[in-house]
């Protein structure tokens, strides 16, 4: 079959309360995308609904999304890696155009966190581990992603301040970003200052500061074959590499000093399919829902050696006048994380960009991006690769 490609995108902005219903939550992610892409309802012949089930009220969302946003009688699937399930959608669809199934496909993420309260958010994160053997103890994503922070820590001497430059990285691009939720300025003086919120304890070493916050969004890509793609679209990018893996779900099969083995794998797996290295990408989104989850995703997606991450925000390499521009939206440490529509902004991200359309915060003429997106604490990983050509 032919090749496969990005039509259009599209994104709500990241609020902490959405006040309206999440089919209105979805319509305005889904009118972006078929706005951008110059098409209707009417021309998507299938869809894919992403979110993390636990913090539904609606059950089966799919129906209700298909049914409002005109889509009936196309099919509807739904599919969850917790926060990676936008991810795992656009992987979806691809496979249902590369197979000649369809031409094209709304990947549909989204999820309105403020439905339920921040202790039950917690609990339902905290189910995210064995319910038989980790989360009875009552191990939370904070604690998770802070064994690692320690882990890398003790092995390769990296330091609070380290990560606290992250978090003010991810500030200078999220004040420019409008579908940002955090538009503050951060400084690292703050992380030295006992009595700032951004040095409060979370889970040690990981601070207020080092943590991204829940919140309601939408996003949708519109995915399509070639000769839809070239139909409809003007600046089609195209789908070069996708990678997908899993790990243990207990912490015990890990070895939490090496990263996250999943985005190891699926990074592999993604620049062999695109038949590219590191070298060759020219701006990233990783999923940084702690500062110490965009080191680590420095390392294990090759940007810099096991130990070496922290030269490159040191350095300034991750910024967008640097080697390897690594979110330039701000990343979930700005933008917030509704889990199911996050994989779906970074892509949309990673789109305008290959399209020279990311205004502010666009990088210097890139051919390659690439899409680095974690669910759960490493349980899933997915890595996507882009290209204008």
């Amino acid at each position: 079959m032919g090749r496969v490609a990005i039509i259009g995108v599209g994104q709500s902005q990241f609020v902490r309360s959405y006040p309206g219903a999440i089919r209105e939550l979805v319509f305005e992610g889904f009118k972006e995308s078929v706005t951008d892409a110059g098409i209707t309802s009417k021309d998507i012949d299938a869809s894919v609904v992403c979110s993390a089930p636990e913090y539904d009220k609606q059950r089966s969302p799919a129906g209700v999304f298909a049914e409002y946003l005109g889509l009936n009688p196309q099919p509807t699937f739904y599919t969850e890696t917790l926060c990676s399930s936008s991810s795992t959608g656009l992987k979806l669809a691809y496979s249902l155009v590369k197979s000649g199934l369809h031409d094209v496909v709304a990947v549909i993420g989204f999820q309105k966190m403020s439905e339920i309260s921040s202790s039950e958010s917690q609990e339902r994160m905290g189910r995210g581990a064995d319910i038989q053997w980790e989360s009875p103890f009552g191990t939370m994503m904070p604690a998770y992603y802070a064994m690692f922070a320690q882990a890398h820590m003790d092995r390769y001497e990296t330091t609070p301040e380290d990560l606290a430059l992250i978090r003010v990285k991810a500030s200078t691009y999220g004040q420019l970003n409008d579908r940002a939720v955090y538009r503050k300025a951060v400084t690292a003086d703050m992380f030295a200052d006992s009595d700032h919120i951004m040095s409060n304890a979370v889970s040690s070493p990981l601070r207020v500061g080092d943590c991204c916050a829940n919140a309601d969004g939408s996003s949708c890509i519109l995915v399509a074959s070639e000769e839809k793609a070239k139909a409809f679209c003007k600046k089609p990018i195209w789908i070069k590499g996708i990678g997908a893996a899993s790990a243990s779900v207990n912490m015990s099969g890990r070895d939490i000093f090496t990263g996250l083995s999943a985005a190891r794998e699926a990074a592999d797996q993604a620049y062999k399919m695109a038949g590219v290295s590191p070298d060759d990408i020219d701006v990233a989104e990783v999923h940084d829902c702690f500062t110490i989850a965009e080191l680590m995703a420095y390392e294990n997606l090759g940007f810099a050696e096991p130990g070496k991450g922290c030269e490159l925000i040191r350095n300034k390499e991750t910024y967008k006048e640097g080697r390897i521009p690594i979110n330039v939206d701000g990343g979930l440490l700005s933008k917030g994380h509704p889990i199911g529509a996050t994989g779906g902004s970074q892509i949309r991200t990673i789109v305008l960009q290959l399209r020279d359309e990311a205004g502010d915060i666009q990088v210097r003429d890139p051919q390659i991006g690439l899409v680095h997106n974690i669910g759960g604490v490493g349980l899933y990983g997915n890595v996507t690769i882009l290209g204008r050509e």
